[in-house]
């Protein structure tokens, strides 16, 4: 499985901007987690990555750029369309959604992009919002959605014919949208590519493991229901939620109240002892309006190697029991794991040197997945 970091953590949207930052923080980390060559997931914006499919000279600055400081790219992050680190993010990253040409075409410029930068032989992945934030949709919303993913496909399909380099979406299942469970993506894909009109072999799934954890769903039981629908796990985002054991403890709720904040949303669920699961769409509302009355997990990507000040806790295990539940499926190998923490700057402690925070996060990573390529 290949590893890489994503660059959505870092604020440029020019291409100096990213440039700059393969040198002040990809490379660094490389170097700083021990590691010969590291990918990275590039979070290209929507002005940004239209320059570069229209410009094969500043295709080759990044090319080279990557290639100095011992980089690979053989993923994208085209969730966020611009503007991830504005003052206020919040709904805005769910727009433009999938019922808008400007996310077809933000799509297919990551797409010629990625096919002209991969390594030789190495196949491409791109993940993307879960059609769009729950309300407002209709079914013709609906319709126009699975059109436009049709389309994506099919020009997918024609990249790989005439490049021979093969690129896959994967839609990312997250709380409170369209599409907010692995459940739900399977339940809306998997019927697609049973009639064809949404090709399997490049529209697949990118599984945050944040976003599973927050859902409160098994690891093993969600990665198995994937492949059962006959589709790929493209892309896994390596990443992890807060959980709150006892919300009702006042030190509990002093120690997860630190964490809102006001830039991006932070989904929290509650598990109620007979099996359901309360939804609130931020963790300021949570603390509100949730009964407290069994554990919460928070949507707020927190470092993988660093263990949250108790009485909080981390769900690593999920992430890991994820991962070794993908390895175990057919494609499982080759999908993408993207270690995806973008909140560092949101941390309620500050923090000091983000080049040794993301190289921890990195090192574990790998260290995570070592035994299981020992073995295999």
């Amino acid at each position: 499985m290949e590893l890489s970091y994503c660059t959505n953590v870092h604020p440029a949207e020019d291409l100096d901007g990213v440039l700059a930052q393969l040198d002040a923080f990809a490379g660094p980390v490389r170097a700083a987690a021990g590691l010969d060559r590291l990918g990275v997931g590039l979070w290209l914006p929507a002005d940004l990555a239209a320059r570069l499919a229209a410009s094969p000279p500043d295709r080759d600055r990044l090319r080279a750029r990557l290639a100095s400081n011992g980089l690979e790219l053989r993923t994208v992050n085209a969730f966020p369309y611009r503007a991830f680190h504005a003052d206020v993010v919040k709904l805005d990253v769910y727009r433009p959604d999938w019922t808008d040409e400007r996310r077809v075409a933000h799509t297919l410029d990551c797409a010629a992009v990625l096919a002209d930068l991969l390594p030789e032989g190495g196949a491409g992945s791109i993940s993307t919002l879960p059609l769009a934030w729950r309300a407002p949709w209709t079914a013709d919303d609906d319709r126009r959605a699975s059109a436009s993913l049709a389309h994506v496909a099919r020009r997918l399909r024609a990249l790989r014919e005439e490049t021979g380099r093969t690129v896959r979406l994967a839609i990312e299942p997250e709380p409170g949208c369209v599409l907010d469970t692995v459940h739900d993506v399977v339940a809306w894909l998997a019927p697609r590519t049973r009639s064809g009109e949404i090709d399997p072999e490049f529209v697949g799934v990118c599984l945050d493991t944040c976003h599973l954890a927050v859902s409160f769903a098994d690891p093993d039981a969600a990665v198995r229901e994937i492949a059962d629908a006959g589709l790929r796990v493209v892309k896994v985002q390596a990443s992890a939620a807060l959980h709150v054991e006892r919300p009702s403890d006042a030190a509990n709720r002093e120690a997860i109240a630190a964490f809102v904040e006001p830039r991006y949303l932070h989904q929290t669920r509650e598990l109620q002892p007979d099996g359901r699961v309360l939804a609130t769409d931020d963790l300021g509302e949570a603390l509100d309006v949730l009964p407290a009355g069994g554990p919460w997990r928070v949507h707020f990507h927190v470092p993988l190697h660093l263990r949250p000040r108790a009485p909080l806790t981390a769900t690593t295990e999920v992430l890991a029991t994820a991962l070794a539940a993908v390895r175990s499926i057919p494609h499982g190998d080759e999908a993408h794991v993207d270690v995806e923490t973008y909140t560092w700057t949101v941390l309620p402690d500050a923090v000091d040197d983000l080049v040794a925070g993301i190289a921890g996060e990195v090192r574990w990573a790998a260290d995570l997945l070592e035994p299981s390529e020992v073995t295999a």
